[in-house]
């Protein structure tokens, strides 16, 4: 069988693996053909962040191997840190050259030590006003103009107000002390983080649209609220990740005030304000810059002295304060609309008032390659981001569980295993789904609900047998979510079964006592596995087969290694085993050294 002439994943092509630290001096060799003929190869490496300097290295002869050549050669990095696009070419004596590549080398600063904790364990995320409330409140007196449910099983507000509006002001009345009580359910489900959405007051019920960030939104609670719930969930070895959204602030709020619903002068109100320069005017008072043209989301000037200060720069500043409160870390909404030097003020202020809290980025595609506003993103470069949410991982894996090939899941994968610094790599935030995506159940058994109307979307539930199958489908899924390397992360629900389709029907109350009690065992028998097999936890990454409908990978950690077998299709999988295995979770068969894997199923198994 021919061998390549490079393969950048293979050690004896480039070692070491992947991203490098800055420093690192990396050896390269090509094994053409001898038969080609080709008598001189050079290396041409071109850093991106170096004004794209380019730099040329000859790779001399070295040795033949069984018909190849090889000829080798080693690129020092130096105190580079960014991007190095490399590329090869091979001449022949006769005029002959050939291309390869561009090639991508992730090149990092490693200076500082990314704490490890949050890729181990099990995350859960809430949308805090509707996982548990422990009364009904009332909204007088609260910012927004809210109303409230008082049933927690009716429907949120989904169609258009007579404005054409959909205001998102409707309420359930989710608390803090309603998490608290539930942290035992929690603890039980192998939770180990807690990701909640945001809970500072803001007048629509995501509270994306931030009003006030020292202050916990009066529906969820208070702050000794929030230090008991911080209190509780440390007693029982679990942290708190809280969600800054900093790129924008609320149309309703102290600081653009655009309602007039606060006392003090905010942006809108008069240009003497101290939150003016906050905000970008095209014309004052009501023609500004907004996320995405959202009014009721004014976007902020990350690079005003002052709001940089308010948020990370001081000793009290919002990073600072909530972390010294209780919190752990930080996801940060819309990281790659932030400036970079923004999030490095973020990830310093938030190390230094915690040494071992991280900060984890909201990026949609590969974090390594980004680009936002024509420019090349530094998140995983070190000292910016120490993970990012993985939603390449979630698009490639239910792709695979809608009828794709594992193949594509595979190479999704190992692409970002290569690009990823492994701090990056073993520290995201992988999931199935979000408060920005369907409920994984009805994506699954159903399908997105292209075409239908939001009327429709409201009414619609999954039949039995649309049940099963999503169902099957979650569990195949869940099992790989929490055998790979990440932490494998769970929209609250998605183990009770929940179902809907986008916002906001994908962020009904939790269904307290209806849930779905074998799911429900199922992701807690997966969380046990995660929360006590060093494999699982921390192991490197192997695929024993990736084809079609089977997708199959062993972690290893020391001696322990753990096989995560799952079949997406519709007949029985057999697969080869690698020696004894004993069977762990799930309806597999093992005889005769094969594992026959049931139609949509997984099984984890202790090699």
């Amino acid at each position: 069988m021919n061998q390549p002439i490079f393969d950048s994943r293979d050690l004896r092509y480039k070692k070491p693996y992947g991203a490098v630290p800055s420093g690192t001096r990396v050896e390269f060799c090509l094994r053409p053909r001898r038969q080609l003929g080709f008598s001189r190869a050079v290396l041409q490496a071109r850093f991106e962040m170096d004004g794209n300097r380019v730099t040329e290295i000859t790779l001399p002869w070295s040795d033949t191997d069984l018909g190849y050549d090889c000829f080798a050669g080693r690129l020092d990095t130096g105190d580079y840190v960014g991007l190095v696009w490399y590329s090869f070419r091979l001449e022949g004596l006769d005029g002959r050259h050939m291309e390869l590549g561009e090639y991508q080398l992730t090149v990092y600063d490693a200076k500082e030590v990314v704490p490890d904790w949050f890729g181990q364990g099990m995350t859960y995320q809430i949308f805090p006003d509707r996982f548990f409330r422990t009364r009904t409140p009332d909204p007088a007196g609260m910012v927004g103009g809210r109303s409230i449910h008082e049933s927690w099983d009716e429907e949120p507000v989904y169609l258009p107000n007579d404005k054409g509006e959909i205001r998102n002001r409707d309420f359930f009345g989710g608390n803090l002390t309603g998490i608290a009580q539930k942290l035992d359910y929690l603890k039980d489900l192998g939770v180990e983080t807690l990701y909640l959405c945001p809970i500072f007051e803001a007048a629509e019920n995501h509270r994306y649209g931030t009003a006030d960030y020292g202050r916990i939104d009066p529906m969820l609670g208070d702050e000794g609220d929030f230090k008991a719930l911080c209190d509780g969930l440390h007693e029982r070895g679990m942290r708190l990740m809280l969600d800054g959204v900093f790129n924008h602030t609320g149309y309703v709020s102290r600081y653009f005030n655009g309602d007039g619903a606060y006392p003090c002068l905010g942006a809108c109100q008069s240009e003497a304000s101290p939150y003016r320069s906050w905000f970008n005017f095209t014309k004052w008072p009501d023609k500004y810059e907004s996320w995405w043209g959202i009014y009721s989301l004014p976007a902020v000037n990350e690079s005003d002295p002052g709001y940089r200060d308010f948020i990370f720069g001081g000793e009290d500043s919002v990073v600072r304060r909530w972390l010294r409160a209780g919190a752990d870390g930080w996801r940060l909404d819309v990281a790659d609309e932030l400036p970079d030097d923004f999030v490095a003020g973020i990830h310093a202020a938030a190390r230094a008032e915690k040494p071992d809290a991280v900060v984890i980025g909201e990026v949609w595609e590969d974090g390594s390659t980004k680009i936002a506003y024509d420019v090349r993103r530094r998140h995983l470069l070190g000292g910016h981001c120490d993970g990012l949410m993985n939603y390449p991982f979630r698009t490639a894996l239910l792709d695979w569980l809608r009828g794709g090939d594992a193949a594509n899941f595979m190479e999704t994968m190992e692409t970002l295993r290569e690009k990823y610094p492994p701090f990056a790599y073993y520290s995201a935030m992988n999931a199935l789904g979000t408060h920005d995506t369907l409920r994984v159940l009805t994506l699954l058994g159903h399908g997105d609900g292209a075409g239908l109307t939001r009327q429709q979307k409201s009414d619609s539930r999954l039949t039995p047998a649309q049940r099963k199958r999503g169902r099957d489908l979650l569990m195949a899924g869940a099992a790989v979510l929490f055998c790979f390397p990440g932490s494998p992360t769970v929209y609250y629900g998605d183990e009770a079964g929940m179902e809907g389709y986008e916002d906001p029907f994908n962020r009904r109350t939790f269904p307290w006592g209806k849930e779905d009690k074998p799911l429900t065992a199922w992701f807690a028998a997966l969380g046990k596995l995660r929360g006590t097999l060093p494999a699982l936890r921390k192991g490197r990454i192997e695929y024993w087969t990736a084809k079609g409908t089977v997708l199959a990978f062993v972690r290893t950690e020391g001696r322990q290694k753990i096989l995560c077998a799952a079949n997406a299709g519709d007949e029985v999988a057999i697969l080869p085993l690698p020696g004894k295995a004993k069977l762990l979770l799930g309806d597999g068969v093992v005889r005769d050294g094969e594992l026959a894997l049931p139609p949509r199923s997984a099984s984890i198994l202790r090699l």
